[in-house]
């Protein structure tokens, strides 16, 4: 599993019944988790420091029962990058802290390049990825389905002073704006997409990943430069494993430019039991 190493505000506490129990910075949060299907008795000890806890409702949804008064938002420090996050009504807090592992790599990627780099960040949310590669130095395309989500991730951005020349906003349909790309004769050094199970763009297009990821990776390849850096897909979809992911990229990616293939569940080791909690699959091609 790839763990990241340098998360000082945020804490895996402990994982059970169903939820885990996250420490963002001083705030604490009980989430529902699929993953969880062991049971056990350890978050009772943490019962009275727990700030909010979020309930599924059985019509869909849900909401936060609060303990104790949240702010608004808040803002979490990750190595040089800072991020706003707050509870969302669909349980989420804006950030996913297990991609910082792929952050990190994506970095690693720019920094070893020593010349202008161009990323693509489909799927892009809040801009973890976007702030991290631009904080290497790189130019990103940031794209998204939801224009009330890039607002959140220029508000990152902002939070980051980042340069604005450095990153270009995009609300559209992801597979769509690709073949706009290359009609254009656009090209990237790396890609990101981390590409939910089910969803539909702007404009009422259907995705389903299972159905759609081999078509949008081998069509997003053909953006690649010359001289390609990384591509990396993530994927929350139980039912596709990291090793399909890997055939996907052998058969897309690394069949044009040869290269490296890896794959790992990516999450965190609780710090109260050190059992592990996987928060996604991940897989990496590198030049």
């Amino acid at each position: 599993m790839w763990i990241s190493e340098y998360w000082e505000d945020f804490e895996l506490l402990e994982a059970e019944n169903g939820y885990k129990l996250e420490k963002w910075k001083t705030i604490r949060l009980l989430r529902p988790d699929p993953q969880v299907v062991w049971k056990n008795n350890n978050i009772a000890k943490f019962k009275n420091s727990i700030d909010a806890k979020y309930i599924r409702s059985v019509k869909g949804g849900g909401e936060w029962q609060t303990y104790k008064k949240l702010p608004e938002h808040w803002i979490i420090n990750y190595r040089d990058l800072k991020f706003k996050v707050r509870p969302t009504g669909f349980k989420h807090t804006g950030l996913f802290p297990e991609q910082a592992v792929n952050w990190d790599f994506a970095r690693e990627q720019i920094k070893r390049a020593d010349r202008e780099v161009n990323v693509l960040n489909l799927f892009a949310y809040t801009g973890g990825a976007t702030v991290a590669c631009v904080k290497e130095g790189a130019a990103v395309c940031h794209l998204d389905a939801s224009k009330s989500i890039i607002s959140w991730a220029k508000e990152n951005a902002a939070l980051n002073k980042l340069p604005e020349n450095k990153v270009r906003y995009i609300v559209d349909d992801a597979y769509k704006f690709v073949m706009r790309e290359i009609k254009r004769g656009k090209t990237y050094d790396g890609i990101i997409m981390d590409p939910p199970s089910y969803g539909r763009g702007p404009n009422g297009e259907l995705w389903k990943i299972e159905d759609s990821i081999f078509d949008l990776i081998d069509t997003a390849a053909q953006l690649l430069s010359d001289k390609p850096l990384f591509f990396i897909v993530n994927t929350y979809t139980t039912g596709l494993s990291n090793t399909v992911m890997e055939n996907v990229l052998n058969l897309t990616v690394k069949k044009r430019f040869g290269g490296t293939v890896s794959i790992d569940e990516i999450g965190f080791k609780t710090t109260n039991s050190g059992l592990y909690l996987p928060c996604g699959a991940t897989a990496r091609w590198n030049s």
